[in-house]
């Protein structure tokens, strides 16, 4: 679905959505009902950050190609014990 703009003679300007290309030259007037001429304006495009684009495109492969895992994970390490001995009575997670 795209956004276009148009510009109404007494109210300004409002938005409409419609698939793409199935906009057309003239349309009501959301407030007042008059017919308003479409304005034309640069496209909303915007690019997406490189880790989050990242992330979009392994989710999306996970969906039909979830990775195969072929050995049984390392151990994970136990943190340093707490340099505070009163931090040492509190409990473990």
């Amino acid at each position: 679905m795209a956004t276009y703009q148009y510009r109404c003679t007494g109210c300004g300007t409002f938005d409409v959505t419609r698939p793409m290309g199935a906009a057309l030259a003239e349309e009501p007037c959301d407030t007042c009902g008059d017919r308003s001429r479409r304005v034309y304006s640069a496209p909303m495009l915007a690019r997406t950050s490189a880790p989050l684009a990242r992330a979009l495109r392994a989710q999306e492969a996970s969906a039909h190609e979830p990775r195969i895992v072929t050995e049984v994970p390392s151990a994970r390490r136990r943190p340093a014990p707490a340099a505070d001995p009163r931090q040492a009575l509190l409990p473990k997670p």
